[in-house]
């Protein structure tokens, strides 16, 4: 195609530069997911906030993040591709500097929430920053690698758009005010009691607008997430396996981490360093696993590696004690993060396998929003079970709270464990072709039918 077409060195290089660019974007904000868990507790020190605080400054990440990326995906489609992925990057830079200069918890959250428009590597850079330097310095390194990314992707990276669909506007703000009505009882329930009216008041208002989230992606004509995608059996079976997977994940990592600090005194790099076994496997394990799920299938793989991760966990939540030494909990979260290696490369490709290729794109957003969400849900659900049995006064009452709460980990890992066991091995049933859009018009031209907008 020449020098400057895609097979000559200048194609090259600028294949190079999109794929570095897009791979320094997706690290900054992988990093981030995990980098504040090992510096939470510094965190609680320095704000003076409780325990819902802390969680918040995890679930706002979380729930922006899960609602709007449907949205960018579409808004890229329309706008131009690298248009909007250098707005969001410029976004996120910006609201890692107002993190890092957060003077209190309030102003933290909302930073933190715009922000959610190197997994392995996170609890351990954000222990060693937070224990080096500060915690503010785990917001700040994200500033100049951003701000060098958002300059070089508007002049390296290439222009493109897709199909120009409707913004599902309506869509996004019912499933975020149904999800944050429903965390956010879950978060206050044990201080405002279950029964009182708030709880009472939020759940039920969240589970109206879940439902009306759910009647309108019925009748709407392109909705942010088709539902005509859930009749395959596999699609629908392995989003309900990512959710309650990543659940456990995240608010597994999330506990360990203030146990290892607020129970046994651990520094943020020694947490960090004894959190690697669970976050570093998937380096050394995944590539492996989604080999042997080509030969031997892979439901086998995922139903493995599930069951290590529920055992790992219920390891922890039987044996975690202040007496229990460091070594067996370290060898517990080490099974668990050979089963999290086994799982995540496989669940994901069962999703998108039951999807026609043309519909990747979006089935990858909403696995990757089921994903978010299930973080949140849980994270939610062990707090509250956290609350109920201990508080962070004492090493003691830490405990107290944590192995119940891991315990619940457990409990939703078994849960996935349990719907992997449904996935089937092959592509899944075919999923119906959606209804004609009813602003379209088909004329014949000679050579068949084309679609007319009005």
């Amino acid at each position: 195609m020449g020098e400057f077409g895609p097979a000559g060195p200048a194609g090259g290089r600028r294949l190079g530069w999109i794929l570095g660019l897009t791979s320094t974007a997706y690290f900054m904000v992988a990093l981030d997911a995990t980098v504040v868990s090992t510096a939470l507790p510094r965190m609680q020190a320095d704000l003076h906030v409780g325990l819902t605080s802390l969680q918040w400054t995890l679930n706002s990440y979380g729930i922006a993040f899960a609602a709007g990326i449907i949205t960018a995906a579409a808004l890229g489609d329309r706008f131009g591709r690298r248009l909007i992925f250098t707005i969001g990057l410029a976004l996120f830079t910006v609201a890692s500097a107002a993190c890092a200069l957060a003077p209190n918890a309030p102003e933290l959250i909302a930073a933190r929430t715009v922000q959610g428009l190197a997994v392995a590597a996170g609890p351990l850079i954000g222990g060693g920053v937070t224990q080096g330097i500060n915690w503010h310095w785990i917001f700040w390194v994200n500033v100049p690698i951003g701000v060098a990314a958002v300059a070089l992707s508007l002049r390296l990276l290439p222009e493109s758009h897709g199909a120009r669909e409707r913004l599902d506007l309506t869509g996004v703000g019912l499933v975020t005010g149904g999800v944050v009505a429903i965390v956010w009882a879950l978060v206050r329930a044990n201080q405002s009691g279950w029964t009182s009216p708030e709880i009472v008041t939020t759940l039920t208002a969240g589970a109206v607008l879940l439902v009306a989230f759910v009647a309108w992606e019925n009748r709407v004509s392109q909705p942010m997430v088709p539902l005509r995608l859930f009749g395959a059996r596999a699609f629908a079976i392995g989003n309900a396996t990512t959710f309650l997977m990543s659940g456990a994940i995240f608010a597994g990592a999330y506990l360990v981490a203030e146990e290892f600090q607020f129970a046994r005194g651990y520094s943020p790099v020694s947490t960090g360093l004894r959190l690697l076994p669970f976050f570093a496997m998937p380096m050394v394990i995944s590539p492996l696993a989604g080999a042997l799920s080509d030969k031997i299938g892979r439901r086998p793989v995922m139903v493995t590696g599930l069951t290590l991760l529920s055992g790992g966990f219920i390891w922890v939540a039987l044996r975690g004690s202040l007496t229990t030494s460091w070594v067996e909990l370290t060898l517990a979260l080490l099974v668990a993060g050979i089963g999290i290696s086994m799982a995540l490369p496989t669940v994901p490709t069962a999703v998108l396998n039951a999807v026609a290729p043309h519909e990747m794109g979006k089935a990858s957003g909403i696995n990757y929003m089921s994903q978010r969400l299930g973080g949140v849900f849980a994270i939610a659900i062990s707090t509250a079970v956290f609350a109920a049995n201990g508080h962070l006064g004492t090493p003691t009452s830490v405990t107290d709270g944590f192995k119940p709460a891991l315990a619940a980990c457990a409990g939703l890992a078994l849960l996935a464990t349990l719907s992997a066991t449904a996935i089937t091995s092959r592509t899944g049933e075919p999923i119906p072709e959606p209804e004609p859009d009813a602003h379209e018009l088909s004329i014949a031209d000679g050579a068949g039918t084309q679609p007319v907008r009005r």
